[in-house]
């Protein structure tokens, strides 16, 4: 039977007593950055919360309140998974029909005047302090559909696709949380395959990509690798993300190497943590490799290694209309962020705190469950019909993607991340004089 709160909460939201994400808000009462959990259609502000003797009956807590105080949840983060369970199950405790701390915010009207804020009147800003950001490409069926479009079908995934987790450094400084408005990028493209010059061009295949982040929120030490299955206590939790793809001038450019300018421009995530505590009654066996055999250092104990969040992803139209244009799960992933974490240091590269790792697009078999623009395409040969009557290849200037995941059937004890946002605008070039 699900938990109740006090605190009415509509049936269908994601953020249920079940969840309690954290992220970074301000609000009217405070311009400043501050730690923040999402209640129904609440933000309980740590700070505030904190101050006021919120956290009185947790004596864990006690020598760390200054985490709340932070501009990022950084700090937070780095004092551990076993940590960041004990103060999740507090605040349900507080916040539940029948919590054993009434004084805290039950029965007193101040605090609650306070510290509980609707979300419509909270800004969100990034939950953390992003130093490193990696993508991966886990997705086997995006990895699959992608290869058909440029190679034999019978090799479209290449040789070391089920050994290992590919992956490639993406750029932290363009990460940005939802609701940024991302700015169509220019850069060298191929206009005609049988051309013998590049022309530099507004990027003419805009797409999305659906993905899930996952925050670092413990340190290696250089030259020492993290053991796959002691990975998990490295995981703070995730949040969606789209790796915006600016596809032509991505082909011209990742041959022989990798992404550059047509990633760089902006990724967007989703404002609220959810804790990897919350994800753990949803675990579920992610694809399978097809026999082929994992090397030991990335051979999971655990066999239900990826998560099953429902995932979709709407398009808005400058005038108004919205299309779903994906409906899939996170089952379709062929690695775990335990397996990227093993991966990324077996090296001995060092992780720091805040880290992001994206998770590669996430696609299922079915046109409808395809993750990008570009397999829902076939590369551009085809049209995307819109619910107005209208087509679309790629992404067009005004047109908002809107990333929805949630986890759970009980429309009272859902486990969701909200949105994730971005609408296009035009290129710089065109803007100005």
């Amino acid at each position: 039977m699900a938990m109740k709160s006090w605190l009415d909460i509509p049936a269908g939201s994601h953020f249920s007593l079940a969840n309690i994400p954290f992220a970074m808000i301000t609000h009217a009462a405070a311009s400043t950055p501050r730690p923040a959990v999402a209640i129904g259609d609440h933000a309980l502000d740590l700070e505030s919360f904190t101050a006021n003797s919120g956290f009185r009956d947790l004596s864990i807590i006690q020598p760390h309140q200054s985490v709340f105080s932070e501009p990022t949840l950084n700090a937070f983060a780095a004092l551990g998974r076993p940590f960041h369970s004990v103060v999740r199950k507090y605040l349900q405790d507080v916040l539940n029909e029948k919590t054993t701390y009434p004084e805290v915010l039950k029965d007193n009207r101040d605090l609650r005047a306070q510290c509980l804020i609707p979300i419509k009147d909270v800004t969100m800003h990034l939950p953390m302090k992003i130093g490193d950001y990696t993508d991966f490409y886990a997705g086997m069926n995006h990895a699959q559909n992608c290869g058909v479009l440029f190679r034999d079908p019978s090799k479209a995934l290449q040789p070391n696709y089920k050994h290992l987790p590919v992956g490639y450094h993406g750029r932290a400084s363009s990460v940005v949380v939802s609701g940024t408005p991302i700015r169509r990028p220019s850069g060298q493209i191929l206009e005609r395959p049988d051309a013998d010059m590049p022309m530099f061009s507004p990027c003419k295949r805009l797409d999305y990509e659906l993905e899930l982040g996952g925050f670092i929120c413990k340190a290696n030490k250089m030259g020492e690798p993290v053991q796959v299955n002691s990975a998990e206590d490295y995981l703070f939790g995730l949040v969606l993300m789209n790796d915006w793809s600016a596809r032509d001038i991505q082909a011209w450019e990742m041959v022989p190497l990798g992404p550059f300018n047509s990633k760089n421009f902006g990724t967007s995530i989703s404002p609220w943590v959810v804790l990897a505590d919350a994800l753990e009654p949803f675990r579920t066996k992610g694809l399978d490799s097809g026999g082929v055999v994992t090397l030991a250092y990335l051979e999971e104990q655990r066999k239900d290694k990826v998560y099953d969040i429902k995932l979709e992803v709407d398009l808005k139209t400058p005038q108004g209309t919205t299309t779903p244009l994906t409906r899939t799960s996170a089952r379709n992933l062929l690695y775990s962020f335990p397996q990227f974490i093993a991966h990324h240091t077996v090296g001995g590269c060092p992780l720091s705190v805040g880290d992001l790792m994206g998770s590669g697009t996430i696609s299922g078999t079915e046109t409808q469950s395809f993750g990008s623009m570009l397999e829902q395409n076939k590369g551009g040969k085809e049209t995307i019909k819109l619910q107005d009557g209208s087509e679309r290849k790629f992404l067009e200037d005004g047109d908002t993607v809107i990333f929805r995941g949630c986890c759970g059937a009980d429309v009272s004890a859902l486990v969701g991340f909200g949105s994730c946002e971005g609408t296009i605008l035009p290129t710089y070039s065109t803007t100005t004089t």
